[in-house]
């Protein structure tokens, strides 16, 4: 049992390794290639712990040379544009002006419920509300409204510029300062301690404090 705990620990830590080196879009916004990459990955990381009479090397080799695999292809994409499209495809128009292209409909293997319920997901429940709209090569559906329809900002509407000039942003979270979100917003972290002895709250008990670059913020303890 213990055997099988350590090849189960290394396993995890190697496979975990391999998916930060390639980059926080493996979580996200998938390309076909790294699709692809996740799910061998996935496989291969469960051949050791599934065969304990098997070598580890069984699982961590393989896993490692598909990551340095798709670290190559990623920078030879980066470089040649031919590779990335070969790869990954290219983004493609689906609607222009509110008429559907029923060719990239084909294309792309979409149905009509498909694009509507992605419409939908963008607030869009009427197409002569999108001028533009393209498949992107991860699936997604990016969407370019049409003027008429387009929201009014401050701007538009001559309003007064707001106070803050930051979003909130959270500059503390479970007790850990985020060094980056405080020089976004001209904070320091003597400000921080100011405000939670005033609070009486001490830091390892801060779940959230979200703050910009005025001195509104908004606290909770855990």
């Amino acid at each position: 049992m213990p055997v099988i705990l350590l090849r189960t620990l290394l396993v995890y830590l190697t496979t975990i390794g391999a998916m930060r080196l390639m980059g926080k879009r493996q979580l996200g916004e998938l390309q076909p290639s790294e699709l692809v990459t996740t799910i061998l990955i996935s496989n291969l990381a469960s051949i050791s712990i599934e065969a304990p009479e098997l070598p580890l090397t069984a699982s961590l080799v393989p896993v490692l040379l598909i990551a340095a695999l798709e670290l190559l292809f990623s920078a030879l994409s980066f470089r040649v544009g031919s590779i990335a499209r070969l790869l990954a495809g290219k983004p493609m128009i689906i609607i222009r002006d509110g008429q559907v292209d029923q060719d990239t409909l084909r294309e792309t293997r979409i149905t009509m419920n498909d694009l509507l319920e992605a419409l939908r997901g963008k607030d869009i429940f009427d197409l002569s509300e999108v001028a533009y709209a393209v498949v992107e090569t991860n699936g997604s559906l990016s969407v370019c409204k049409a003027w008429q329809h387009e929201m009014a900002t401050r701007k538009d509407l001559s309003l007064p510029r707001p106070a803050a000039q930051k979003p909130k942003l959270p500059l503390v979270i479970d007790g850990q300062i985020a060094a980056e979100n405080l020089a976004f917003c001209g904070k320091s972290e003597e400000w921080v301690t100011k405000i939670l002895r005033q609070k009486k709250i001490p830091l390892a008990r801060t779940l959230l404090l979200l703050g910009d670059d005025t001195e509104e913020y908004q606290l909770i303890e855990k």
